[in-house]
């Protein structure tokens, strides 16, 4: 069941990462990482490692924009 929720959550934070790679947009990660986290350890407390993994994708999509834009563009 957690793993499910970590899936959900990486899937919420994902809607958000993805319309933050446009320039000027990138401050919209800033919204999703705290939800990444939740779901990384949503997913690390869960028996699989599969939603785990996917937040951790997602982690790293949004780290890699905001280390590119300076953390804030």
């Amino acid at each position: 069941m957690l793993n499910v929720l970590a899936y959900l959550i990486g899937l919420v934070s994902l809607i958000i990462v993805i319309p933050a790679q446009i320039p000027l947009l990138g401050w919209a990660n800033w919204f999703a990482l705290p939800l990444i986290v939740v779901g990384i350890i949503l997913g690390a407390l869960s028996s699989k490692d599969g939603g785990r993994n996917f937040c951790l994708v997602v982690l790293l999509i949004a780290a890699v924009r905001l280390t590119l834009g300076g953390g804030l563009i």
